[in-house]
């Protein structure tokens, strides 16, 4: 809303300082200072809203050292982050631009599962909260949302740059726009991967038949990356700490790949309009940030599903749009790390009991940082080292735009 309010004092009335508002920077400096105030302020409120109303997390009986001090916590302190991140990027994206449109549709979708989940933990007193099969339905329904957008909408392009030209002083009236279906794969020379050409080489009609492709990739991915960090959420501080650090890497790429100097420079692909989600990062990063001071050790509020589902899909959703989802098995390596280890001992445990009738274990409990606290770990020291290994994989992935 600012946006446009700026945009007409600027073109029509030329008012001092309204220029401010074109810049990307300025707009994302901004974002992430209202989405701390609104998360940190307003984040009180809404915590002492859900004391009154007693909508507290069902502490499963566990066995672990502090699990008593939990019970009564508030949960579904995920509102916090969802509506920390909105307000700022309602008032200063521009909400024409169809990544930003993606986004929003994208957090209102999640955000609904995930409360639908908390409701029926909370009031049904149903541990199990919403059925697995209904979660990735929801999750599904969004990727197929996602997909159709990406392959029908005309202003999601690339622009590729002619390596055998001095691109110095480049102009982006010399560029040319091109709908392309192609993705950064890591640690190769060309540094891409087009899902056209797989498509090509499996199907005789190549790009119309590039869905069947694209789309069960897609929901793939955001089914793993939210249902990660579902399971990652079981710490104080720890989902909430991991998910900024990527959330900032996000923007690192998000604002480099929309800057045509930056982009050139990097030998990277240039997404035209796509710089535009740095102000939803810019938000979102923000909010994660407000929100840690009251879910750090000891949290004051849990985050729950509405949060832990609505931003590992969002992490998804903007790898994808900023066509650098190959990248996640190294930037959400913890998340990666967290899930694995559950199915792991899941299926360790079946196996073992369908050949011996024991069922065995491989970690003491899963998640593993459930593992390290049977150790005797303390929870906060569990925390911060999984932040240290996050924000190294996160330096990694950085470096990936130049190792190939």
């Amino acid at each position: 809303m600012l946006y446009y309010l700026f945009e007409i004092l600027e073109s029509q009335f030329n008012f001092p300082g309204a220029s401010l508002f074109s810049y990307l920077s300025f707009r994302a400096a901004v974002s992430v200072l209202l989405s701390l105030i609104i998360s940190i302020i307003f984040g009180k409120k809404i915590i002492n809203h859900l004391k009154r109303k007693q909508i507290s997390e069902n502490i499963r009986e566990l066995g672990l050292d502090g699990e008593d001090r939990k019970v009564g916590t508030p949960t579904m302190g995920g509102l916090i982050i969802i509506i920390g991140t909105l307000i700022p990027v309602i008032l200063m994206s521009n909400l024409e631009n169809i990544y930003i449109q993606i986004l929003i549709f994208s957090t209102l979708m999640l955000g609904t599962i995930g409360f639908i989940d908390d409701y029926i933990k909370v009031f049904k007193k149903d541990k199990k909260g919403l059925k697995g099969k209904f979660k990735i339905a929801g999750q599904s329904l969004l990727g197929v949302f996602v997909a159709l957008i990406l392959l029908t909408n005309n202003d999601i392009t690339i622009v590729e740059f002619d390596k055998d030209l001095n691109n110095d002083k480049i102009e982006y009236s010399e560029v040319e726009e091109i709908k392309s279906f192609k993705t950064t794969i890591p640690f190769f020379k060309d540094n891409e991967l087009d899902y056209s050409q797989i498509s090509n080489s499996i199907f005789k009609y190549g790009d119309r038949l590039l869905w069947i492709i694209l789309i069960p990739v897609i929901i793939f991915i955001i089914s793993a990356v939210s249902n990660s960090n579902n399971l990652t959420d079981g710490l104080d501080g720890l989902s909430a700490g991991l998910s900024a650090i990527i959330v900032f890497t996000l923007g690192v790429f998000a604002w480099t790949s929309g800057n045509i100097i930056f982009s050139d420079y990097l030998n990277i692909m240039y997404i035209p309009r796509v710089g535009e989600i740095t102000i939803f990062i810019a938000a979102l990063l923000g909010s994660l940030v407000g929100f840690l001071w009251y879910n750090t050790y000891p949290a004051t509020v849990f985050m729950g599903d509405t949060g832990s589902l609505t931003v590992g899909g969002l992490i998804a959703v903007i790898s994808i749009l900023i066509r650098k989802e190959l990248l996640i098995p190294i930037l959400c390596g913890v998340f990666l790390l967290e899930a694995l280890s559950v199915i792991l001992q899941v299926s360790y445990f079946k196996i073992t009991k369908r050949r011996t009738g024991t069922g065995k274990r491989i970690f003491l409990m899963s998640p593993i940082h459930h593992h390290f606290q049977k150790v005797g770990y303390h929870e906060s020291k569990i925390v911060s080292r999984l932040w240290i290994i996050g924000i190294f994989l996160a330096l990694i992935t950085i470096l990936t735009l130049k190792i190939r």
